[in-house]
């Protein structure tokens, strides 16, 4: 659904999907990979995990915060697609939880390390297809700003003052 939002206004809605977007690249598609080629260990991956954490719960509590009605329908949508991303996140850290139960109950120390290796692995596979996935909803989202437009569910939901609507 369109608005008539001011060009301040759509600038800040674009603030949210930016945020988001930055934070995806940098912590999910950059510092990871890095962490694994620098052959830190699993624990290191806590690292951009604890990052992207704090990212997304600054995200969660700016889309709490009331201010203009178009700028506060885009943060809340970029907090629908963080809770997708925290999805991948829980998906990822089941098969980790399961590709460490594996590794442990093998009895030969070789075959537990690649269990472990490959598993892993594998299991940040759930991650990546939801950061990819957000990124591109996040892309289109800062269209959407850009021409001054909420997603008709969002709208629905919380319904725009009257001086909004064109």
């Amino acid at each position: 659904m369109k608005f008539a939002a001011t060009a301040l206004a759509r600038k800040h809605a674009q603030q949210p999907h930016n945020l988001f977007v930055a934070g995806i690249f940098a912590f999910d598609l950059l510092m990871t990979p890095a962490v694994l080629g620098l052959k830190i260990g699993m624990i290191g991956l806590l690292i951009p995990l604890i990052c992207s954490g704090a990212l997304l719960t600054y995200i969660y509590l700016r889309s709490r915060k009331q201010t203009s009605w178009f700028v506060d329908m885009h943060w809340r949508l970029t907090w629908n697609r963080s809770r997708l991303l925290l999805l991948g996140y829980a998906i990822s850290a089941t098969l980790v939880f399961i590709a460490w139960l594996l590794s442990l109950i093998s009895s030969d120390p070789h075959m537990a390390s690649i269990i472990w290796t490959a598993l892993t692995r594998i299991a940040l596979m759930p991650t990546l297809i939801f950061v990819l996935f957000t990124s591109v909803l996040e892309a289109g989202a800062i269209a959407q700003a850009t021409h001054g437009e909420v997603p008709d569910k969002l709208a629905a939901k919380y319904p725009p003052p009257a001086d909004l609507i064109s």
